[in-house]
C-alpha cells in the first residue's frame, strides 16, 4: 500500500473493494498443491498415473490397450521391441544358476569367519 505524508501525519491508503474469501482462496490455491501419487507399471516398471494405460508399453490391467509400436518409425520400433523382449526375458526365463562358492549363501557363522 502507498503511504502519503500530509504534514507530519501518515495516511494509509484503503483498498477500493473488499477481497472476498473466494478470491483470497483462489489466489492461495497454488500453495496447497500435492504431488501426484504415481504407481509402477507391472509390465515395464515405469511410473504411471492410477487407472490409466502406461504410455511406455501400452498395457492396462495386464491387457494391451494401446499399440505403442504402431506410431513409431521402423528403426524406433526395432529398438522398442528389443527393449521389451529384454525386460520380459528375466521374468519368464529359467532361474539363474548359482555362482560358484555361493551355493549355501552367507550365514552369520561364515561371515564371522571371514
Amino acid at each position: 500500500m502507498k503511504k502519503r505524508f500530509i504534514s507530519s501525519t501518515i495516511i494509509m491508503t484503503v483498498p477500493k473493494q473488499r477481497h472476498t474469501k473466494s478470491h483470497r482462496n483462489q489466489r492461495r490455491m497454488h500453495l496447497f498443491l500435492k504431488e501426484r501419487a504415481l504407481g509402477l507399471c507391472p509390465k515395464c516398471q515405469k511410473p504411471v498415473l492410477p487407472h490409466t494405460a502406461c504410455q511406455n508399453c501400452g498395457y492396462y490391467k495386464g491387457e494391451e490397450v494401446i499399440d505403442v509400436l504402431k506410431k513409431l518409425t521402423k528403426k524406433e520400433r526395432k529398438n522398442k521391441e528389443k527393449e521389451l523382449q529384454a525386460k520380459a526375458a528375466p521374468e519368464g526365463g529359467e532361474p539363474r544358476p548359482a555362482r560358484a562358492g555361493r551355493e549355501e549363501g552367507l550365514s552369520w557363522e561364515r561371515m564371522s569367519q571371514k
